[in-house]
């Protein structure tokens, strides 16, 4: 599984959809979201502003990610 970096956290999941390129847009992860297209954890997400957090496991489509914070990024 990936992972996926991020400098501080929480994020919320469709800034984190936006910001590793799976969507064009903050409105196409919204829907995605929102369709029930997103899984956290293995199960599946309706939050558009699901809080994120280090060890969260997110899967769109053919695409499964584990985040992690980099603590050296300020």
């Amino acid at each position: 599984m990936n992972q996926v970096e991020i400098s501080q956290e929480p994020i919320e999941l469709y800034k984190l959809l936006k910001m590793e390129g799976l969507v064009a847009s903050g409105g196409e992860a919204k829907l995605v979201i929102s369709e029930g297209e997103v899984r956290v954890n293995g199960e599946v997400e309706t939050r558009k502003r699901k809080k994120i957090v280090a060890g969260d496991k997110v899967s769109f489509g053919d695409e499964s990610f584990c985040v992690v914070v980099n603590q050296n990024a300020d």
